[in-house]
């Protein structure tokens, strides 16, 4: 591996979250009067081709789940996020974005079931594959097969470690993360154990804040 391929995967890795963001966007943006938009006229709104957007998303109903998923939960996640009584405590930042998801679960979990099951059932066959150049790669790691809003949403919360981890214990931290903060984690504790909503709350806040506290003191332990 040549010392700048990962500069070049993280600028592919840009460039696809670009163009899945602004394809979503696109189709929030035509359903918002309550019409349901054609991927030619998602396409066309996106300034992407029509096979671009098949790319990324095998179905309208896909696509059309995601857009609305995405008018729901960004503007109150995106508040939590950027409170300023919590700015530079990644803890207390996790904590704030899985309370706020918690809160609109109610109208999400439904949706995100649903797109599970899209993502689950799609054959591998017909996974997306928004990046020839990373298909060309060899070993190259399989694109996400869902919109990374998760991720990001993680990533600004965890901000303020990226400068104090390594980068292999950030992007572990951040991995590690994502297992317990979305529809997966809730639908395990509704659906297999049986938790009321608190008591899911406590669950998932509690493990998220251990993941946090626990790379924090890894890196403290780190001999130097």
């Amino acid at each position: 591996m040549t010392s700048d391929e990962p500069a070049r995967r993280g600028g592919r890795e840009a460039q696809r979250r670009r163009t899945r963001k602004a394809i979503v966007e696109a189709a929030a943006r035509l359903s918002a009067d309550g019409a349901t938009p054609s991927i030619d006229e998602i396409a066309a709104a996106a300034d992407v081709s029509r096979r671009t957007v098949y790319a990324y998303f095998p179905s309208l109903d896909h696509l059309l789940i995601d857009a609305t998923l995405g008018a729901l939960n960004e503007p109150p996640v995106e508040q939590a996020l950027t409170d300023p009584a919590i700015a530079g405590d990644p803890a207390a930042r996790v904590d704030a974005l899985i309370r706020t998801l918690l809160k609109y679960s109610p109208q999400s979990l439904p949706l995100g079931r649903r797109l599970i099951r899209l993502t689950v059932d799609q054959p591998v066959s017909e996974a997306p594959e928004p990046a020839a150049a990373q298909a060309a790669t060899p070993g190259a790691a399989p694109a996400p097969r869902r919109t990374q809003r998760r991720i990001e949403w993680l990533e600004q919360a965890c901000e303020s470690l990226r400068g104090t981890l390594s980068e292999e214990a950030y992007q572990r931290l951040i991995s590690a993360l994502a297992i317990v903060v979305g529809w997966e984690a809730q639908i395990v504790l509704r659906d297999v154990r049986g938790l009321d909503p608190q008591a899911e709350e406590e669950a998932i806040t509690w493990a998220a804040r251990a993941l946090v506290e626990a790379a924090i003191r890894e890196h403290a332990e780190a001999p130097r």
